[in-house]
């Protein structure tokens, strides 16, 4: 049974449906979406197929569809797509729905927490390839994200984070609780939310926040050039 093509079906269906949502008009925001979605798509497919490559992590036929691009399922490319696609909706509708930036004023002291941790982490734990390399990938994408934002979007992003933590949980619950993927133990920390990894909450943190991140930029380099047109 293709029970990981069901569940990226599952995973953009509603969010897809609500892009036409009249408060939030997500569907409007696509033009700055769909680049982001698949320049971050094509770099985490390369480190996925390399760590597939590795043996870091494996894939279950029993539920695939049989089709591979190079190591990778179809369903595994896909996911590259419906779930930060899922994800920055999250992060709109919040957006939208709740006028007040709740984790503003924790955003600073998140950031500088989390990135000498994630680098510690890293550090103490080199030859394990998913832990050292998420973390030391998700503590840099928060700095470079502080340098181009500052805090401005920070406490938005980690409300969305927060959030999306509900649907990641029921979603990756599923894709390590049969196996439809497995993981090589001795590649991560062996900590496990049930049967999640714990690597797997920092890898969705990096990837939404690189997504995020490069959708912000590009909404704001459009709003500037519209400001420069109309002040022309």
């Amino acid at each position: 049974m293709p029970l990981y093509l069901y569940l990226n079906i599952f995973t953009i269906l509603f969010p897809l449906l609500l892009s036409f949502d009249r408060k939030v008009t997500f569907y409007k925001n696509w033009p700055y979406l769909w680049p982001a979605i698949i320049i971050n798509a094509v770099m985490f497919i390369i480190w996925d197929e390399l760590f597939t490559q590795a043996g870091v992590w494996g894939f279950n036929p029993e539920y695939l569809v049989g089709i591979y691009i190079f190591s990778l399922p179809l369903e595994e490319v896909l996911f590259f797509i419906t779930v930060p696609y899922a994800c920055v909706f999250i992060y709109d509708c919040l957006n939208a729905y709740i006028t007040k930036d709740l984790l503003q004023p924790y955003a600073k002291a998140i950031t500088f927490a989390l990135i000498p941790v994630l680098l510690l982490l890293a550090v103490f734990n080199l030859e394990k390839l998913y832990t050292s390399i998420t973390f030391t990938l998700l503590a840099a994408m928060l700095g470079v994200h502080y340098y181009y934002f500052n805090t401005e979007r920070f406490g938005r992003f980690y409300l969305a984070y927060m959030v999306h933590l509900v649907p990641f949980l029921l979603v990756n619950g599923v894709l390590t609780y049969l196996p439809i993927v497995w993981y090589n133990n001795s590649h991560n920390l062996n900590l496990r939310i049930v049967s999640i990894p714990v690597e797997d909450s920092m890898y969705s943190m990096l990837m939404l926040l690189s997504t995020i991140s490069m959708y912000e930029g590009l909404k704001q380099r459009f709003a500037v050039k519209q400001y420069q047109r109309l002040a022309v």
